[in-house]
């Protein structure tokens, strides 16, 4: 069976390739139907990777984040018509203590490998999580990112002290408007704290305890433990303000990229005994934590609509030029892929 693969060639150039797919595999086929577009994405797409990591990489197919429909299934795990989100991360081996996306030896969709934008997807089943019916499939198309979150917060429940009740968040974007909403679900009980830069963003978290700009930050505000989900420029002096507002031994999960090194103030993480830990990407068990969180609380998928911005239907690679244009003047939300190829 013949597959086009819409790959980046370069910078913001697409070229069709044709590959092979072996139906004999044993894997799961679907047809792409709602994929979104990651930043992650849009840097690659936009040439703002190194040279050299650009090389590595590239030719590949972008995007990681995606609802497909399933085709062909020959291990009968599932039916032809389910929808269902493939997992991009794919292991290679297992190991009883380091998670599947932090081995080495681990290979991501859209870092080096053929992401999403193709005709036909191709996963072994355990790769994929099957969706409600009644999922609203624009919200599912981000369903990574969710997971993303989900994973953070797991690995924060099971290195932070038991004293909870104020985390403040910083990043008013995607990632901080997520997390916040899966904490806030998660711990219900917990005062959420967020801190940002644009007003206007800030304002659509209104189920957090307080929003603060972080040049407007009251007198005497603290918080217990934080997660930094600002990334890029801004990451330093996000860590930074969590190091002075956050209470002795707190934990600070960083969530941020950065393409350069942080300096953060060391004596006062000693001084406070902080814990800091990283998170990044996520496994399948996260993706099913995702999935199961939205088909619990239908006002979760309500409050993650809002971040559904432009819905663009691409039937041919000027569209997907458009898509991602779209999305690279977005300041806050997803561009969602209606995929009709």
């Amino acid at each position: 069976m013949i597959n086009a693969v819409y790959q980046l060639v370069a910078p913001r150039m697409i070229e069709v390739a044709y590959k092979e797919i072996d139906l004999t595999a044993g894997e799961v086929v679907m047809r792409p139907y709602k994929v979104s577009v990651c930043k992650a994405d849009q840097r690659y797409y936009q040439g703002m990777r190194s040279p050299e990591a650009l090389k590595a990489k590239l030719p590949m197919a972008l995007t990681h984040e995606c609802v497909a429909q399933v085709v062909y299934d020959p291990t009968g795990t599932y039916s032809v018509g389910d929808f269902v989100v493939p997992v991009p991360n794919t292991p290679t081996e297992t190991d009883s203590v380091v998670a599947e996306n932090y081995l080495r030896s681990s290979y991501f969709r859209s870092s080096g490998y053929d992401g999403f934008l193709q005709d036909f997807i191709t996963a072994a089943p355990d790769r994929v999580v099957k969706l409600p019916s009644d999922m609203n499939m624009n919200v599912a198309s981000f369903t990574e990112l969710i997971s993303v979150s989900v994973h953070a917060i797991s690995r924060f429940d099971k290195i932070a002290h038991s004293r909870r009740n104020k985390i403040g968040i910083w990043g008013d974007g995607n990632v901080g408007y997520i997390t916040a909403l899966v904490m806030h679900y998660l711990y219900p009980e917990t005062e959420l704290y967020i801190f940002g830069t644009v007003e206007e963003k800030l304002s659509y978290f209104s189920f957090a305890k307080a929003a603060y700009h972080v040049d407007h930050v009251p007198e005497g505000i603290s918080v217990d433990h934080a997660f930094e989900c600002v990334g890029g420029g801004g990451c330093q002096p996000a860590i930074n303000q969590i190091i002075d507002l956050i209470n002795p031994e707190g934990t600070i999960s960083l969530m941020g990229v950065s393409e350069n090194n942080v300096g953060i103030n060391t004596r006062m993480v000693l001084e406070k005994g902080l814990r800091l830990f990283g998170s990044s990407r996520s496994g399948v068990e996260d993706f099913a934590k995702a999935v199961e969180l939205c088909s619990e609380h239908p006002r979760l998928v309500n409050y993650l609509d809002n971040l559904v911005g432009d819905v663009v239907r691409v039937e041919s690679i000027p569209d997907i030029h458009r898509a991602f244009d779209l999305d690279y003047h977005r300041s806050f939300g997803k561009t969602v892929i209606d995929w009709a190829k």
